[in-house]
């Protein structure tokens, strides 16, 4: 199926290029594995290389790269799939996450370590999300 009609809720909330990353590399992986999960984490894959999601929606990453350690992976093991960070830029800047979680009105913050930051974060996404639907 298109990944035009299989587009998340999640990413028609986001703008016309986080899209048209999703659809485009979710076409190309059914055409490479066909239709299923693997098209899909191949799609969000490269979504979140560029992309990082923030609460209900996907906005523009400042600087491109892997947003976690499993984004890091290549070849077998990236296939296998495994604990992602769901969206979150775990890779930016302790900075960069405590903006996010000030803009999702995250309390207790200012002493949360990069990784408490990132799980509250996680959450908040996926409150979000919930209620938007």
């Amino acid at each position: 199926m298109p990944g035009r009609q299989e587009l998340p809720s999640t990413l028609e909330r986001s703008s016309k290029k986080a899209q048209e990353t999703w659809i485009k590399t979710h076409d190309s992986a059914v055409e490479e594995y066909g239709e299923g999960e693997r098209a899909h984490r191949t799609a969000f894959g490269s979504l979140k290389h560029s992309f990082e999601k923030v609460g209900d929606h996907w906005e523009p990453k400042k600087k491109k790269g892997p947003s976690d350690k499993q984004s890091e992976k290549t070849g077998a093991a990236a296939r296998r799939g495994g604990k992602t960070e769901e969206g979150v830029d775990a890779n930016a800047s302790k900075t960069h996450l405590r903006d996010v979680a000030r803009r999702l009105e995250i309390r207790g913050r200012s002493t949360m370590t990069k990784s408490e930051l990132v799980d509250a974060i996680k959450k908040a996404n996926r409150r979000k999300t919930a209620a938007a639907r």
